[in-house]
């Protein structure tokens, strides 16, 4: 089965079918829904393998929590109707919730109903992983419907001493030095804020095995749940992480059309640092987000005593549908994710190709005699194509990074790989 389209110097992935397929599954943190998730991406990327830590297993200062299952959750009123059907919308009950089956007066049972009164039409996803409740999530409107009477609160679930999973990979180069991604698959049902990362990341993978065999870089891939999951990871390879990895990127919220956005590591003095901005040079609507306004995996991996060089990148950060049922394919499109595929796979071609260029002469060489400038000297001649040209030989010393001088030159580093490419033809630049 292919999983790609291959053209000249160019490669799609179905991204959006991934999605798709993987929507209708409730995740947790734990469970039967993130190990078929993985089970999916396995066949993708066969590279990928698991990891397990078993429940009540130490990592720094948090345990592992029990493994948690659902089958089915309603509430019934007495006359027979149901509410916050589970089959129906998996966002229905608190995730991790506790199992029930007791009937309770519509007064008792109002105070484990969630809502989301500033979005009265939205159905909020809510979690309570390390503390024992149960509960359901409606819209507020919803909620006002609801009639007097008694209610059958049923929710058959379970907590088990079990283990938490996650699933990684590592694409060798000819150094082991490492570009680290990462990203989560322990949402349930919504499109933005759980699918599009890791399908994301999965693109990834394919390209770099079909356009880079040989790679000079070696890349890792994680996927997990969101923070337990990073936390554990890092407390069995830090170690590793911390020697091989220079450079890095949580990927979340990437598959929307309405911007770019990033968020920098603490000191914003790291190579993601400037690969991310770099890459995003002439594009709309580009929000850059200090590590202050930090919200994912990139907490741990940036956290005191680990360091680590990670940035975390999305399309939309901040946006209305996050955490609700609206987070659909309404709002992720193939375009944004392949808008994302494109950005990231810049950075890539970037590693790949020249990351730090340097120029074969002592002082200016000679371009006319190579056909890569005007040999006609008058006011005027050269234009912006040949003075950016120029510019590149300048920056060009075997010490500054593409990234850097793509900042100094004001320039996408798409544009920069295009004129490092002909002046390497013409020996130029090595």
């Amino acid at each position: 089965m292919s999983f790609y389209k291959k053209g000249k110097d160019s490669y799609s992935f179905p991204m959006i079918k991934w999605a798709r397929d993987l929507f209708p599954i409730c995740r947790s943190i734990t469970g039967s829904g993130i190990r078929k998730t993985y089970d999916y991406f396995a066949k993708l990327n066969p590279e990928f393998k698991k990891i397990s830590f078993k429940t009540g297993h130490k990592v720094f200062d948090w345990k592992i929590p029990q493994e948690w299952d659902i089958k089915d959750a309603y509430i019934q009123h007495q006359s027979g109707k149901k509410f916050a059907e589970f089959k129906k919308l998996n966002l229905h009950v608190v995730n991790y919730s506790t199992p029930i089956n007791k009937t309770f007066s519509r007064k008792e049972l109002l105070k484990r109903i969630y809502t989301e009164k500033k979005q009265p039409d939205a159905v909020p996803y809510v979690t309570s992983y390390y503390k024992k409740t149960w509960g359901f999530c409606l819209s507020e409107k919803e909620k006002k419907k609801l009639p007097n009477g008694k209610y059958r609160a049923f929710i058959d679930s379970k907590l088990k001493k079990g283990k938490l999973d996650l699933i990684h990979a590592l694409l060798k180069g000819k150094q082991k030095k490492e570009i680290f991604f990462s990203s989560y698959a322990c949402h349930p049902s919504m499109a933005n804020n759980e699918l599009s990362g890791p399908v994301l990341l999965n693109a990834i993978m394919l390209y770099l095995k079909r356009k880079y065999p040989k790679r000079k870089f070696s890349y890792r891939f994680v996927l997990l749940p969101e923070t337990i999951g990073s936390i554990a990871y890092l407390s069995k390879y830090k170690t590793t992480l911390k020697k091989n990895v220079f450079c890095g990127f949580n990927l979340t919220c990437v598959g929307d059309e309405r911007g770019y956005s990033y968020v920098n590591t603490p000191y914003e003095n790291t190579l993601a640092d400037q690969a991310i901005s770099s890459a995003m040079i002439g594009l709309k609507n580009v929000k850059k987000y200090s590590f202050l306004h930090r919200a994912s995996d990139e907490r741990q991996y940036c956290s005191p005593g680990i360091d680590l060089p990670v940035c975390s990148f999305s399309k939309s950060k901040y946006f209305p549908e996050y955490h609700t049922n609206k987070d659909d394919f309404k709002l992720v499109t193939n375009k944004g994710l392949s808008e994302s595929f494109e950005l990231i796979c810049s950075i890539i071609d970037i590693f790949e190709n020249c990351l730090y260029p340097k120029s074969n002469f002592l002082c200016e060489p000679n371009l006319g005699k190579r056909n890569i400038y005007p040999t006609l000297s008058k006011k005027n001649t050269v234009e912006d194509e040949v003075r950016f040209r120029t510019h590149l030989l300048t920056y060009s010393n075997g010490k500054n990074n593409m990234f850097e001088i793509s900042k100094i030159l004001n320039a996408p580093i798409k544009k920069l790989l295009k004129e490092y490419k002909l002046l390497k033809s013409k020996k130029v630049l090595i």
